[in-house]
Parts: structure tokens; C-alpha cells; sequence
């Protein structure tokens, strides 16, 4: 029976995974269920944290059983999830006091305002990378326990936990027994100083969030427990923990400096390995934790797209353009070019280098000629413009990638691939192994737990299996003006 079987729990925006990976890379199972997306108002987005646990129980133990009969056993765990989504639940019954509030959410842009006119953002930048934008999780915090009766007097009692997804999960997989994280997710919080490791008392004032709802942080692969007996059958060690776009670069072995990967699914997000320097973008990008092992930081610099994937979901459930997202390349490839037509995604407004919260959506240059595939297509290149601004204002930074490393849903759409290799200039690889995000969780619980000694470990088992080298067509410029034409016109005052 083979022990160096990693278990990698994805749970994602729009989905919860499970696979099981051999220490060799090899996907040996995966389940994967959906669940419902909420959307109480505009701008506004949530989950069901039910939801989100019955689907990763079901695809887990799923996993567990096929692994069982094929003779198989898991050495150890990988946590990755959705990262800044924001759960609060009752220690006392584990219950959540609300749903789930999703990254993609705006309900606090004007309190990030408010923060902003107060002249917050400079602090709230040099201690966490970040940007006052209701994309982070602590606005999200405080207006649950402003807007639930009871929270703030039940918070001020200890009664309340706080957690992204990895760790309201943790929790739930412990039987109750850890509340923790990783140094990844509590960065994407707002809450935490990435330069000197802790939760920042500061910060905690500005958000008005009590310092004891906060998890234990942790290293990225570390001991995080065991999985209660009660629910699987079994005992099983956690080692790894991350937020998916971190999980994404260990799994794309971006571990040297200026290594950049793109993770393309409900948003999409450019992280590139900046190792111990944490830079200071001047072009509205995130400073972040790519990773902290043995106590040591490694910093990234993110550029993070709202919605990406969220776009060709829209056309199928939105527009029903498509029945199946998969459909989405030929009905694109079955046109030349978009006719002019532009599709700007900002369904929950535009996130960097913008990040203007009250942008919305729209479809401009229309004409009688545009048609589904026009659309199709115009879907298809928004994602690629999108990732064209992150990549300028990287350079700008003094940080343009060589090569671009893609991952994530999208990443098998091979007519995007080229798009996005002609539109950037600069040369994409896709990884023999796809699901980079869950690749990287598993390879964490595999540091965690010894089955690899070290980064260099897992880099050698990093291939790529296509590249799309750049070949320019003569419209690429008037395509990228008209593509800041469109975002123009979406922008808010």
C-alpha cells in the first residue's frame, strides 16, 4: 500500500475539489461538486458556509474511498482556498452567525471611503501591501458584527471566530479543536503586518475588528492537526496551508526571483516571486506572502483581476450563449476578430491597477453585423487585456516577466492562450500539471510532512507540456485602445 499519497482539499469560489496527488505529480483522483453563488444586491456576493462544508466533505471522503479501493493511503493534507472570503462563526456550536461574504464583494466600498479621506491607506499599505478596498477581508468582518444582533457583544466575550475559508474549514475538519491559518491568508486580510509577522493592533482599531476573533497564524507547511477520526474514519495529518493564487505558484514552482504565474479562473490573478524583497508597487499592485517555511517570508507582488472566468460563465447562465463553458473556444474561433465589440467584466467593479468598486459592466460596439461569437470572442480577449494591464503595470514597476507560467480553467482554451501570448508580447507555458492550485497545496503537505525535503524537490517535478510564443497581428494596438476606450466608459466618476 503506497503512504506518499497527498490529499489536496481546493476549495474554490465556485466549487469544492478534492484530489489525490503521488508524490510524483501524478493525479490519481478527483471529485469536484458546485454550489450555489448568492447575490442578495448589486455588487454584492455570498455563500452558503454550509454549502461550502457538505461540498468538501462529500468531495473528500469521495476521494478517500477511491483511494481506499485502488489500495492507496494519504501521508498527509493540503488546505487551499478562496482567499478573503470572510467567515464568522460562534465557537460555542460552530454555527456561522452569516453567510459567507465573498472576495468579489463591494458592499464596504464607501467605509473604505471613509477610511480613505481619513488618510488610512498609507499605513494600511506599508504594514500589509494591501489597498483600502472592500476586496479584503476585515471591512467584511466588521460589518458582520455590525449588522448581526448580538455579534459585537458576543465578539467582545471571546464567543466569535474569525476565518477565511482555510480556516473555518480547519476548525470544522479539527472537530473545533484549532483556530488557525496560514501566513498567505491572514496577508490577504488587511489585518496583518507582512513585515513583522503578526496580527497589527493598529489595524484591528482602524477596522474595528477585536483582536480575539483572530486565528493562530502559522507557516505555509506546518503542523495544522489532524482531520477527526470521527469524520472519515481515519486520523489524518494537515501539513499545508494556503490561499489558492499562493498555492498556484509553489505548484508552478515560481521560486526564484521574477518567476510570474497567472491563475485563470472566476478572477485571475498575476503573482510574481519577489523573494525577501517586498516591493512597494507604485502602480496600485499588491505587496504580499508568496509563502513562509520554516519561519522565513517570501514576498510576491499581485495583480489581481475581479472576474475572468466569471465572464464565460455569464454567457452560459447569464446570456445562454453556451451550455457548456468548454464551448466557449470554438463558438470565439468560429469569427475572425470581435467585429469592434468589447466586453468589460466589471460585474462587481474592476480590481487592479484600478480598483474602482463602483465600475459595472458592459458590452460597447455593437452593431447589427455582432453576434454570439463576436461576444464569445470579445468574452475570451477581456481576460486577456485585463492580464495586459497587470503586465504593464509590473514593468512600470520594473518587473516585466520573460515568460508568463498559466494555470487554472482557462489555461485549456487554446485560442485564449495564443490571444493572451499576441496581446502581452511575451511568451506562455502551460504545466503538464494543470491543477496547479491543488498541486501546490498538496506539494505544501508534502514539506509538511517529509515526503520532500525542499522547494528544489518540488520544482523537479515541473514541466511544461505547451508554449505559445507571440505572434502579433498589425491591429494590436488599435485593439488595445479600444479596449481602454471601453474601460473609460465604465469607470466611475
Amino acid at each position: 500500500m503506497s503512504q506518499d499519497i497527498l490529499l489536496a482539499i481546493d476549495q474554490g469560489t465556485s466549487s469544492s475539489r478534492a484530489i489525490g496527488f503521488s508524490a510524483a505529480g501524478d493525479m490519481l483522483a478527483i471529485e469536484q461538486q458546485a454550489f450555489d453563488q448568492i447575490y442578495p444586491s448589486s455588487g454584492w456576493v455570498e455563500h452558503d458556509p454550509e454549502a461550502i462544508w457538505t461540498t468538501t466533505m462529500s468531495t473528500t471522503r469521495q476521494v478517500l474511498q477511491h483511494l481506499r479501493d485502488t489500495g492507496g493511503a494519504v501521508a498527509a493534507v493540503g488546505i487551499t482556498n478562496q482567499r478573503e472570503t470572510t467567515v464568522v462563526w460562534d465557537r460555542r456550536s460552530g454555527a456561522p452567525l452569516y453567510n459567507a461574504i465573498v472576495w468579489q464583494d463591494r458592499r464596504t466600498a464607501e467605509r473604505c471611503r471613509e477610511l480613505n479621506r481619513a488618510n488610512a491607506e498609507a499605513e494600511l499599505n506599508h504594514k500589509t501591501g494591501l489597498l483600502l478596498d472592500p476586496y479584503f477581508s476585515a471591512t467584511k468582518i466588521a460589518w458582520i458584527l455590525d449588522r448581526v444582533p448580538g455579534a459585537r457583544a458576543a465578539a467582545k466575550a471571546g464567543h466569535l471566530a474569525f476565518g477565511t475559508v482555510d480556516s473555518f474549514l480547519l476548525w470544522r475538519l479539527s472537530g473545533g479543536r484549532l483556530h488557525a491559518t496560514d501566513a498567505t491568508n491572514a496577508s490577504r486580510t488587511a489585518l496583518y503586518d507582512i513585515r513583522k509577522g503578526r496580527w497589527d493592533e493598529a489595524l484591528c482599531d482602524m477596522f474595528d475588528v477585536p483582536r480575539s476573533c483572530l486565528p493562530e497564524v502559522r507557516d505555509s507547511a506546518s503542523d495544522f492537526g489532524h482531520i477527526d477520526k470521527d469524520l472519515f474514519g481515519q486520523a489524518l495529518p494537515i501539513r499545508g496551508m494556503a490561499g489558492d493564487q499562493q498555492a498556484a505558484l509553489v505548484g508552478q514552482a515560481c521560486f526564484a526571483a521574477g518567476d510570474v504565474k497567472s491563475t485563470f479562473g472566476t478572477g485571475a490573478f498575476l503573482v510574481q516571486n519577489t523573494e525577501r524583497r517586498l516591493v512597494s508597487s507604485k502602480n496600485r499592485l499588491l505587496g504580499t506572502i508568496a509563502y513562509q517555511l520554516r519561519g522565513e517570508v517570501t514576498y510576491a507582488l499581485e495583480g489581481s483581476i475581479l472576474s475572468a472566468g466569471t465572464a464565460i460563465q455569464w454567457l452560459r447562465d447569464g446570456l445562454g450563449l453556451i451550455t457548456r463553458a468548454s464551448e466557449i473556444e470554438a463558438l470565439a474561433a468560429s469569427v475572425h476578430d470581435t467585429g469592434g465589440v468589447y466586453l468589460v467584466p466589471a460585474f462587481t467593479g474592476l480590481g487592479a491597477p484600478y480598483w474602482d468598486p463602483d465600475a459595472r459592466g458592459a458590452i460597447v460596439g455593437l452593431t447589427r453585423a455582432s453576434g454570439r461569437g463576436e461576444i464569445a470572442r470579445a468574452a475570451i480577449d477581456s481576460v486577456a487585456y485585463q492580464t495586459l494591464d497587470l503586465i504593464e503595470a509590473m514593468a512600470a514597476d520594473g518587473l516585466r516577466p520573460p515568460v508568463l507560467k498559466v494555470d487554472g480553467g482557462m489555461a485549456h482554451n487554446g485560442l485564449f492562450l495564443q490571444r493572451l501570448a499576441d496581446i502581452l508580447l511575451v511568451p506562455i507555458h502551460k504545466p503538464q500539471i494543470t491543477e496547479s492550485t491543488a498541486f501546490g497545496a498538496a506539494c505544501l503537505a508534502g514539506l509538511g510532512c517529509g515526503i520532500f525535503g525542499s522547494l528544489r524537490d518540488i520544482a523537479a517535478l515541473a514541466k511544461p507540456a505547451a508554449r505559445y510564443d507571440p505572434e502579433p497581428a498589425g491591429d494590436r494596438g488599435a485593439g488595445i485602445a479600444g479596449w481602454r476606450e471601453a474601460l473609460r466608459r465604465v469607470r466611475s466618476p
